[in-house]
């Protein structure tokens, strides 16, 4: 598929996916939309971790509302359905470690697009916004979800009645991001997040995914179980094998996701 709203680049296990409307913020369409959801489901089968970040000055300043329908006949139910949910779902169940690396001002959607991965690095200067209700509207692309279980229902009851901009050094504080990291160290940091998790035990960094996201709806009893047996099965794998005789060779482990 050539992209033509996104980058996307393949390089020592790392896939990095660009949004790139610079021009418009990086504001999404139904293209960029689709286009993301294509890269997620490639990325997934060809590397071994998923940086996702946005082109220019910004990482995403949410839906762009010139894009397609007026506002007045604009199917929202439908686009985040169709649309929305699929590029969401794409990220969360995406098989290998997703890293969004926010650069700058991340708004409505951008943000919550934003806090669907794993792990979320910003930009000290960057910010987040849950600025739907702005233009009449209650968050949505997952921000009713990720908002109140990353930082509290206070905070993301505040965050969603107020839409104050929250900078990259409260969402750390507050539990909501990774890491904010100065300005000067942030390509740095993204890289050396992004090389360790591609150099990484892919098959336990999966499980981990998998097992975290599924404990909000399991009890203790349930949790406990599908920790015995994932954890059983990663210990047939030959990279276990390898981190115990790296352990105990005293030297870094050579894994290769098997």
């Amino acid at each position: 598929m050539e992209y033509q709203t996104i980058l996307y680049e393949l390089a020592d296990n790392v896939a990095t996916v660009t949004l790139n409307r610079p021009e418009t913020l990086n504001a999404l369409t139904q293209q960029m939309r689709a286009e993301i959801t294509h890269a997620l489901g490639v990325a997934g089968k060809e590397a071994r971790v998923v940086v996702l970040t946005g082109a220019g000055k910004a990482f995403c300043s949410g839906q762009d509302l010139g894009d397609g329908s007026s506002a007045a006949n604009l199917d929202l139910e439908r686009t985040l359905r169709d649309e929305y949910l699929p590029m969401i779902r794409a990220i969360r169940e995406c098989p290998v470690p997703t890293i969004c690396a926010v650069n700058g001002p991340a708004a409505g959607a951008g943000a919550n697009l934003a806090l669907s991965a794993d792990v979320v690095i910003a930009k000290e200067s960057a910010y987040f916004m849950q600025a739907f209700s702005r233009i009449g509207l209650m968050p949505d692309a997952g921000g009713t979800y990720e908002l109140p279980r990353s930082m509290g229902a206070a905070k993301a009851m505040g965050a969603a009645l107020f839409a104050d901009k929250i900078t990259a050094r409260q969402a750390d504080d507050w539990g909501m991001i990774w890491e904010a990291v100065a300005d000067e160290a942030y390509s740095a940091q993204v890289e050396a997040r992004a090389t360790y998790l591609a150099n990484g035990p892919t098959l336990a960094f999966k499980e981990i995914k998998r097992t975290i996201q599924e404990s909000y709806g399991n009890d203790w009893g349930a949790q406990m179980a599908q920790e015995a047996k994932r954890q059983g099965k990663l210990g047939k794998t030959r990279d276990f094998k390898e981190g115990v005789v790296a352990f105990l060779d005293k030297r870094p482990a050579k894994y290769e996701g098997r």
